[in-house]
C-alpha cells in the first residue's frame, strides 16, 4: 500500500513537466505561425494589388497612411490606408479598387475621336477629398469642412463646389482649365493633332492660334534618383495639375524621346521644367542639341530648373534656388515658370587629348555648362563619386552628400595630394601663356556659382574684378592654393587667384596623373592637353521674382562697372 501511494507523485510531476513544455512550445510556435500566415496573406494581397494596378487605367499608388483625413470614393468610409491615383486624385479602400476602375474614369490624355474637331470639353468632377483650404466657386465658402465624403473637385481646372451648390448646368459646363490653362495641353488638342497626322497635315500653328499667344505648354522632366529622392512625389503632384502626357520620369524614358512632344506644339512655344540636379539639366540640354542636329530648331524649348541635386550651381545662377525640399507648393512653381524670363546660356566643348606618339584613341569630348577644374575640388568630387558607386543607398540625402564632401575636403587639407600644380601644368588663355603661382587647383568658370553656392570669381567682393556673365562667350579662369583656401573663399574670407578671362582655354598636363572634373563628373587623367572652346547657346528661363542678397549685390556691381565703362568711352 505504501509503494502504491509513493508511486503517484512522480507521475503527476512528469505530467506537469510535459504540460509546461507543451504550453511553452505552443506559446512560441503559435505567434510564429500567425506571423507566417499574415505574411503569406500580405504577399497575396500585394500580388493581387499589383495585378489590378497593372490592368487599370488609373495611375494607382498604395500608401500605408494618408497624410490627411481621407474617405473612400466608392464606399464613402473613412480610411487610413489605401490607394490613390496620381493623375485624377481618386482615393479608395483596397477592397474597392475593382469597383473604382469600373465606375470612375481617370484623366484622358487624349479625347476619344468621333470624327469631329473639338475646341472645348466639360468639367470632370470627382466627389470628396477636396484640397484643404479650397473654396466653392459658387458661394465662395470653404469646401471639405464636414467629416464625410462631400463636395466636388474638377480634376482639370481644380475648381471645387459644395454638394448643395452643384447644379445640372455646372455638371455640363465647359472647363477652361483654371489658373494653369496656358501651361496645359488639352486632350482635344492632341486628338486634333492625331487626326491631322492621319490626314498627313502638319500645319499645327493654325490649330494652336485659337489658344492665344500666351499659350506656353510646359513639359515636366523629373529625375527620381536625384538628390533627396523627391522626384516621385513631384511627378504625382504635377500630373494632378497638368495633362499626364506632359509629365515624364527620366528613369523610365530618355529626355530625347520625351522632348519629341515639343514637335507637336507651336514653334518656340514649349517650356521645359527639369526636376533634378545640374547633371540632369546637362542631360536634357544635350538632348536639345540633338534636336538641333535633326533640324528641329523651331521646336527648341526654354528650360527652367527645379533643383533636386546636391550642388545646384546652375540653378543658383539662374535664381531658381540652391535646393528644393518641398517648402514651395507645386502651384507656385508653375506660376514661377509662367513668369520667368528667357535668357541664353553659353555651352562649351571640352576636348581632352592624351599625349603619346602612338595614341590612336579619339580624344574625350565633354560638354560644359558650369565649370571645369583640376585640383582639390576635382579630387573631392572623385572620392565622393567612388564612394557613392560602392554604396549608392547611403547617398539619398543632400545633407549626407555635403557631409561626405566636407570629410574629403578636410582630409585633403592634411594630405595635399595636388600640391605643386604650377610645375605640372601649363595654361594658355586665347593663345597667351600664363605664369602660374604656387597653386593646387585651377577652375574654369562659365557661371557665377561654384562649389554648392559659392560666388568664386567675386570672392569677398572687396577688389575690382572684370564683369562675369554666362552669356558673353567668355570664361573666367581662377586658381586656388588648396582645400583650405577653397573653404575660405566659400565663407568669404579670401579671394581667388584671378588668372584672367578668355574665349579659348588650353591646359597642358605634362607628366603626372591629376583629378579633373566637368560639371561634377570627375575622373583621374594622365598627361594630356585640355582645350575648351565655345560650342553653342542654350535657351534657359531666369526666375526674376526671387533673388538672394548676393545676386542683388552682384547685379549692382555689374551695373556700376557698366556705368564706369560707358563714362570711359
Amino acid at each position: 500500500m505504501e509503494g502504491e501511494e509513493n508511486s503517484g507523485p512522480p507521475s503527476s510531476g512528469v505530467f506537469a513537466d510535459w504540460s509546461l513544455a507543451l504550453w511553452t512550445l505552443c506559446s512560441v510556435i503559435l505567434p510564429v505561425l500567425i506571423t507566417l500566415w499574415c505574411s503569406v496573406q500580405r504577399s497575396r494581397r500585394q500580388v493581387l494589388r499589383r495585378d489590378i494596378f497593372r490592368k487599370s487605367k488609373h495611375d494607382w499608388h498604395y500608401t500605408d497612411l494618408f497624410g490627411q483625413p481621407t474617405y473612400c470614393c466608392v464606399c464613402a468610409q473613412h480610411i487610413l490606408q489605401g490607394a490613390f491615383c496620381n493623375c485624377c486624385g481618386l482615393c479608395v479602400h483596397e477592397l474597392c479598387l475593382k469597383k473604382a476602375d469600373q465606375h470612375f474614369l481617370c484623366k484622358e490624355i487624349m479625347m476619344r475621336s468621333d470624327g469631329e474637331v473639338h475646341t472645348s470639353m466639360a468639367h470632370h468632377w470627382i466627389r470628396g477629398n477636396v484640397p484643404l483650404c479650397s473654396y466653392c466657386v459658387i458661394c465662395k465658402q470653404q469646401c471639405g469642412t464636414q467629416p464625410k465624403l462631400c463636395d466636388y473637385r474638377c480634376i482639370w481646372c481644380q475648381h471645387t463646389v459644395h454638394d448643395e451648390c452643384m447644379q445640372n448646368t455646372l455638371m455640363s459646363e465647359k472647363c477652361h482649365f483654371g489658373e494653369f490653362r496656358n501651361l496645359i495641353i488639352p486632350p482635344y488638342y492632341l486628338s486634333a493633332i492625331n487626326q491631322m497626322r492621319k490626314d498627313k497635315r502638319t500645319d499645327y500653328g493654325k490649330l494652336a492660334s485659337s489658344y492665344g499667344q500666351h499659350w506656353t505648354p510646359v513639359i515636366i522632366l523629373a529625375n527620381t534618383r536625384s538628390g533627396n529622392n523627391m522626384g516621385e512625389t513631384l511627378l504625382g503632384e504635377f500630373k494632378i495639375l497638368l495633362n499626364p502626357v506632359q509629365v515624364f520620369d527620366l528613369s523610365k524614358i530618355s529626355p530625347a524621346k520625351a522632348l519629341q512632344l515639343c514637335t507637336l506644339l507651336p514653334y518656340n512655344s514649349a517650356r521645359v521644367l527639369v526636376c533634378g540636379g545640374d547633371g540632369t539639366v546637362g542631360w536634357v540640354l544635350d538632348a536639345i542639341d540633338e534636336m538641333k542636329i535633326k533640324g528641329q530648331e523651331r521646336y527648341i524649348p526654354q528650360v527652367a530648373i527645379l533643383p533636386l541635386g546636391t550642388g545646384n550651381d546652375l540653378s543658383n545662377t539662374l535664381a531658381w534656388g540652391a535646393g528644393y525640399a518641398g517648402e514651395v507648393p507645386v502651384e507656385q512653381i508653375l506660376r514661377n515658370v509662367m513668369e520667368a524670363d528667357g535668357i541664353k546660356l553659353d555651352r562649351w566643348k571640352v576636348q581632352v587629348t592624351k599625349k603619346g606618339y602612338y595614341n590612336l584613341r579619339k580624344p574625350k569630348v565633354f560638354t560644359m555648362n558650369n565649370y571645369f577644374s583640376i585640383g582639390p575640388d576635382a579630387l573631392m568630387a572623385l572620392n565622393f563619386h567612388a564612394h557613392r558607386e560602392k554604396t549608392p543607398s547611403l547617398f539619398s540625402s543632400r545633407i549626407i552628400n555635403k557631409a561626405v564632401y566636407f570629410f574629403y575636403g578636410t582630409k585633403d587639407c592634411l594630405v595635399q595630394e595636388c600640391k605643386d600644380l604650377n610645375k605640372k601644368v601649363e595654361l594658355e588663355l586665347d593663345g597667351e601663356r600664363i605664369d602660374l603661382p604656387n597653386l593646387e587647383g585651377i577652375i574654369v568658370l562659365n557661371i557665377g556659382y561654384w562649389g554648392g553656392g559659392c560666388r568664386l570669381w567675386e570672392g569677398m567682393g572687396d577688389e575690382p574684378y572684370p564683369l562675369a556673365r554666362h552669356d558673353d562667350g567668355l570664361l573666367e579662369v581662377a586658381g586656388v592654393y588648396g582645400s583650405f583656401h577653397c573653404a575660405q573663399i566659400q565663407v568669404k574670407l579670401a579671394n581667388p587667384v584671378r588668372l584672367g578671362q578668355a574665349h579659348t582655354v588650353r591646359l597642358i598636363l605634362k607628366n603626372s596623373k591629376m583629378p579633373m572634373q566637368v560639371d561634377g563628373e570627375p575622373w583621374a587623367q594622365g598627361p594630356c592637353t585640355v582645350t575648351i572652346t565655345h560650342k553653342t547657346h542654350a535657351l534657359m528661363l531666369y526666375h526674376s521674382g526671387e533673388q538672394t542678397d548676393d545676386d542683388v549685390s552682384s547685379m549692382s556691381e555689374q551695373e556700376h562697372t557698366r556705368e564706369q565703362t560707358d563714362e570711359d568711352i
